[in-house]
Parts: C-alpha cells; sequence; structure tokens
C-alpha cells in the first residue's frame, strides 16, 4: 500500500477494511472471531474487545497463521476461514459455505468460483468423484501443468473445516517454496490422505473474491462497496439522486423519502430521518438530522438537526451545535457549541459560539456572540423571542431576556433585562464641509509634490485627521 497504517486499517466507506470481514462473519452468525494479527498488534488497538486474537510471530504463509490460532480453536466443530484483505465478501457467502460444510459431513469445504480468465489464481483439480483432489498454484512458471491451466474454477482463498481434522493436518503441513512458506491450500491433500472427504462449494458473488493489495485495488472495492451502500439504501426508501456523485459511508443510515442531491458526502454515523432533503453539495460527519428537514451546500460534523430545520446554504455546523425543531442556520452562518431553541432563526452573516438561545428569537444579520476572552471561552444566554437588529456583538458572559431588543451596530457588554431594548454604540456626529476640505487638502499636496521638497513639508501628516 507504500503507507505508515497498515493495509487492513485503510478505510473503505467509514470502516477499517478487516472491520468489513469481521461485520460480515459476525452477520453470517459466527461465535466467535479470531483475528490473526502480526506481533506490532495494530489492529487489536483498533478493534479492541470486538474480536479475539492471535499472533503469528513471523510471516510464514496462511497455513502457519491459522496454526497460531490453534489454541484458540481447541474443541471448536466448524471453523470458517477468511482472508482479511478481501473486506467485500458477504455474510451470505460466509454462510452458504459454512450451511455446505456442515451438510456433506466433509472435512474441509473450500469456496471455488467459475471464471471466464482465471489468470493469477490457483487451480481447483477435482478427483474423479467430484470431489476436490488439490488446488495447484500458478504464480510461476511450471507451478501447474498445461491442461491444469485450462482449468476455470478457482480457489477463492476461504475455506471451512472439521477444526479437529484441521488442526491435525496443520501439524503436519512443510514447505515446498523457495520462500519456505506454509500454504493452507497444502492441508487438502493431507486430509485426502487421511481418507478424508475435501468438498467445493461454488459460489457466484464477484465482490467476495475481489482482494486489495495496493490503493488501485482499494479504489476498485470502495466502488462496489458504495454501490452496495447506495443500493441498500433506495431499496428501503431512500432517494439518491446521482449515486455517481455522492459519497455515503457503511453505517449511515437514511430514512424514507429523504433526499440524498449531488456532490454529498455523508460520513461516521450520520443519521438522516424521513422526508429530508440533504444537498446539494453537503457534508456531513457523525450528525443527526431529524424529519423533513433540509441541509443545502452546507458542513456539518457532529451537530445535531431535529425536525422541520433549514440549514444552508453555505452554513457551517461544529461540534456541538444543536437545532431544535423549526429553527433555521442560514447563509453563511456558523454555530459551534451552541443549542438554538425551537422556531428560533439565525438567518445569515452571523457567528454563534458557546450560546444557548431560547425559542422564537431572530439573530439580525451579522450577530456575533464574542465567546473568548483570550483566556477562557464564555457562553452567551439569550432568551425566548428575542429580536437582535443588525451589526450586533454579545461580549460573553452575557445574558439577554426574553423579549428583548437590541440596536442596530449595538456591542453588548452587559445583561438586557427582559423586555428591554440594548444599545450601546457611539453618538453619531456629522462634519459638515469634511469632504471639501479633503479634496484641497490633497490638492495641496500633489502641488507640493511638484516643488522642491522643504524642511516642513518632510515632516508627517496626517490628511484624516481633519476636525470640525
Amino acid at each position: 500500500m507504500r503507507s505508515d497504517t497498515p493495509k487492513l486499517l485503510h478505510d473503505l466507506c467509514g470502516r477499517p477494511m478487516i472491520a468489513w470481514t469481521v461485520a460480515a462473519a459476525r452477520e453470517a452468525g459466527a461465535e466467535r472471531v479470531i483475528l490473526v494479527e502480526s506481533p506490532g498488534r495494530e489492529l487489536e488497538a483498533v478493534l479492541g474487545e470486538s474480536v479475539e486474537f492471535a499472533v503469528q510471530e513471523q510471516p510464514r504463509g496462511t497455513a502457519d497463521a491459522v496454526k497460531a490460532a490453534g489454541p484458540q480453536l481447541e474443541g471448536a466443530e466448524t471453523v470458517v476461514v477468511l482472508n482479511g484483505d478481501h473486506p467485500l465478501i458477504t455474510a451470505a457467502t460466509i454462510r452458504g459455505l459454512a450451511e455446505a460444510h456442515e451438510r456433506s459431513g466433509a472435512a474441509a469445504t473450500i469456496a471455488t468460483a467459475v471464471l471466464e480468465d482465471p489468470t493469477g489464481y490457483g487451480r481447483v483439480v477435482r478427483a474423479p468423484d467430484g470431489t476436490v483432489e488439490k488446488v495447484v498454484e500458478t504464480k510461476a512458471d511450471g507451478d501447474a501443468t498445461e491442461l491444469e491451466l485450462h482449468i476455470r474454477e478457482v480457489n477463492t482463498g476461504f475455506y471451512a473445516f472439521d477444526a479437529r481434522e484441521l488442526l491435525s493436518a496443520l501439524q503436519r503441513v512443510q514447505s515446498n517454496n523457495a520462500q519456505g512458506e506454509l500454504y493452507l491450500p497444502d492441508v487438502l491433500p493431507i486430509l485426502r490422505q487421511d481418507e478424508r472427504t475435501v468438498q467445493a462449494h461454488e459460489i457466484t458473488d464477484r465482490g467476495s473474491m475481489v482482494g486489495i493489495n495496493d490503493r488501485v485495488a482499494l479504489a476498485h472495492a470502495r466502488a462496489i462497496a458504495q454501490q452496495r451502500i447506495h443500493e441498500r439504501l433506495m431499496r428501503a426508501g431512500a432517494t439518491i439522486v446521482n449515486p455517481g456523485a455522492t459519497i455515503i459511508d457503511v453505517e449511515v443510515e437514511v430514512g424514507r423519502d429523504s433526499v440524498i442531491a449531488p456532490f454529498t458526502s455523508l460520513h461516521g454515523r450520520t443519521r438522516i430521518g424521513s422526508g429530508s432533503t440533504i444537498g446539494p453539495a453537503s457534508t456531513l460527519i457523525d450528525t443527526s438530522v431529524g424529519d423533513n428537514s433540509a441541509v443545502i451546500h452546507s458542513y456539518a460534523k457532529e451537530a445535531a438537526i431535529a425536525d422541520r430545520v433549514s440549514v444552508g446554504p453555505f452554513a457551517y455546523l461544529r461540534p456541538g451545535t444543536i437545532l431544535r425543531d423549526g429553527s433555521k442556520a442560514g447563509t453563511f452562518v456558523e454555530i459551534k457549541n451552541s443549542d438554538v431553541g425551537a422556531g428560533s432563526k439565525v438567518p445569515h452573516l452571523s457567528y454563534i459560539g458557546d450560546a444557548d438561545i431560547g425559542e422564537g428569537t431572530n439573530l439580525g444579520a451579522s450577530t456575533i456572540t464574542a465567546n473568548y476572552d483570550g483566556y477562557r471561552k464564555h457562553r452567551t444566554t439569550i432568551g425566548d423571542r428575542v429580536k437582535t437588529s443588525v451589526d450586533t456583538t454579545f461580549i460573553a458572559p452575557v445574558s439577554i431576556g426574553d423579549e428583548a431588543y437590541t440596536a442596530a451596530g449595538s456591542v453588548i457588554t452587559k445583561d438586557v433585562p427582559p423586555g428591554a431594548l440594548g444599545v450601546a454604540r457611539a453618538r453619531q456626529q456629522n462634519i459638515d464641509g469634511y469632504a471639501d476640505r479633503r479634496k484641497e487638502r490633497e490638492e495641496q499636496a500633489r502641488d507640493g509634490a511638484k516643488a522642491p521638497e522643504s524642511e516642513e513639508s518632510r515632516q508627517p501628516s496626517n490628511l484624516n485627521s481633519e476636525r470640525p
């Protein structure tokens, strides 16, 4: 992957790659999931207690990896072996493999697929009775005969085993390659030598076979995963106007009759209710949206948007923002760690940080809560049915009572009682004739520039300091 991030922890539609395989196994009904990892234990730090872990001390092949989990397999009945870098395997595929294995009574069952172009895959060689005789690798010249290369049935890399038979055979696997690695398919001939049956179970889900070894393959897998996510949501009643221009993570939920417009990205544990419109060109991260709300051309992270709320265009909702029923965060509005009450509106060109706003309040254009004094953050409290005029700044901590008003251009530094008008601005003073006198001074300056420079002309002057 050419990355500092371990391959199995690369993100795939909102989940680490390995978490997809674990989730599919859980959904298929696995009682226990054992993950074999390297001594660095990078996977354990991410997945925590959701799975059991075994450590393969050295990367000596797939058979050695399964052998590392041997102590944890003692007493098990059926063991299904999956590849962590095949994240698109489905629960249905896993369940089908396990059920076919248990019905057959075989010691092992391998998942196979018949491909038009089997290049690069190990070929499945069948015995005359239809059981599996062996798997022939094709990685190097001479691995397979010309006849074997014409076989189109391939090994997908997924297996189901009788646990006791598997553990016994693993003790007898020997390396037959220059790398000194032990491969899991080498278990199969050993089982046949013990007169045990090896069966094949053909799968048709080609997505399950997508392996990831570089970022090109990761992009291919992401496209398949994204299509599956879109189809699941649309079949559940959501509208995705242009799936090719929409990104939705696997954990996202979208309710019935909600519309996801183009160029929208929904990430993390975002939840969208019913009848809402998201986008175009909106990004929501770990954000909840209620019913019949709209988020247009906006960005929200860790915000809670209730029912019948209007957001945007061009709004920025930062963590801790709560917009209650019927409220509004309009054009070029930024809100952070604030609770906006039901029916309250912040229509445009405002910054609301660390504030509690009551119900039915309207904040005029360019309302600012100055929440930081250079040392600490402070909160602003604004009551119910308050109306602020344009260009009002609240210097926190400050409290505005119910049904209070502020005058345009006010800087409010003290509490405003309920029903009062807060006015905090300098008295206006008009200077008559200012424009003519300024013009005269400018002409004098230009004339002075043409004349020889004198000591007096080199002294600094302020053309804007005209007094009445």
